[in-house]
């Protein structure tokens, strides 16, 4: 059996050091142009793969960009993953993804074991928005955090979001300019913003509430609410289902309940695509169909919804691009640490289809 060519065999090759021929394949230190390209030939030549683990021993980094993702088999967080790859394969970089599954006790377990694995930096959707302290001793440490979908309070680490307040307020505007007058909306709001729902509507009557710092969800029906109230739409509590998780099986029971009153919406905004199909798994248990009993916008635009019949209106978020600033964001700070805190907010689209009349 032939011999695995050695970090002596591409520098006999290439005419240099051993030392030169570390750095090259390290990455680290500077090296002509001229050297480099005989090292990287002469590796690809004799078939030479560096040893990942004495490299970073070495330089100090393992290249390795460390991701926890809400739910891991989650439609948004698949595209946000695919963008962050995208950009870390560019940069000769891999990723390591683990997930919180939304629980607060899971996602330092999973930050634990990332710091563990010495990766060069982390891109996380934080749950604990007030405090996160482990976050924080991350920050301190001096490993790089960027935010993705929520920000944490008086955190100055870089982030990504969309704006959802706005998207979700121009989704229930047009809904109001198509006639509609009674609006529910359908959400998961698992998280406490630290209100109940009256508490909520109340602080959103008074304009009082800063979005910036809220769970996307509450965020959605922020602008909900401000929709209607501008467009003097009464508020109703009944109409405003709390899911209290993102579950299609929680969405049906809490619909069913909205749907049944004896005075139910004309039009439902559902600030998530699962949600969206607990709404229509309802109405066809209900011999409803939409848009005729009933009109639907959702926020995330799922694959199938140009497929249904009919077209469901959506708000599409631009989650490839999301992972792909993210990951811009972490190299960036990799190379310029003293930076004041970056933050990037995309438009999302909104999709008018089929899935709503006026009336």
């Amino acid at each position: 059996m032939a011999k695995k060519p050695t970090i002596t065999n591409v520098a006999r090759l290439a005419g240099v050091s051993t030392a030169t021929t570390g750095r090259v394949l390290g990455g680290y230190g500077y090296s002509s142009q001229d050297v480099r390209d005989r090292v990287f030939a002469s590796a690809e030549q004799l078939g030479y793969t560096p040893n990942q683990l004495a490299r970073s021993l070495i330089t100090g980094t393992t290249r390795t960009i460390g991701v926890v993702a809400g739910d891991i088999q989650s439609p948004f967080y698949a595209s946000v993953l695919r963008g962050i790859y995208n950009v870390a394969r560019l940069e000769g970089f891999g990723l390591l993804v683990t997930g919180s599954d939304e629980l607060l006790k899971q996602e330092i377990e999973s930050v634990e074991l990332l710091l563990a694995k010495q990766v060069d930096g982390l891109i996380i959707a934080p749950l604990d928005l007030r405090d996160a302290q482990h976050l924080r001793k991350v920050m301190d440490s001096g490993k790089p955090i960027v935010q993705i979908d929520r920000i944490i309070e008086g955190f100055n680490a870089d982030y990504v979001v969309v704006d959802n307040f706005k998207a979700s307020y121009e989704a229930t505007l047009s809904l109001i300019k198509a006639g509609h007058r009674s609006i529910g909306v359908v959400a998961e709001l698992e998280h406490s913003n630290g209100k109940g729902i009256e508490e909520f509507i109340a602080a959103a009557r008074l304009g009082t509430v800063d979005p910036q710092y809220l769970f996307p969800s509450w965020q959605r029906v922020y602008g909900y609410l401000r929709a209607m109230l501008q467009s003097g739409c009464e508020i109703n509590p009944d109409h405003i289902c709390r899911v209290g998780e993102y579950s299609v099986t929680a969405g049906q029971s809490r619909v069913e309940e909205m749907m049944t009153q004896s005075i139910h919406p004309t039009a439902v905004f559902s600030t998530g695509g699962l949600l969206s199909v607990a709404v229509m798994h309802v109405l066809d248990k209900l011999n409803l169909s939409i848009p005729d009993d009933l009109s639907l916008v959702c926020f995330d635009d799922l694959d199938w919804f140009s497929f249904n019949k009919p077209q469901i209106s959506a708000i599409k978020q631009p989650t490839i691009e999301m992972g792909e600033e993210a990951a811009r964001l972490i190299f960036n700070r990799m190379k310029n640490t003293a930076e004041p805190q970056q933050g990037v907010q995309l438009k999302t689209t909104f999709i008018n289809r089929f899935s709503t009349r006026n009336i």
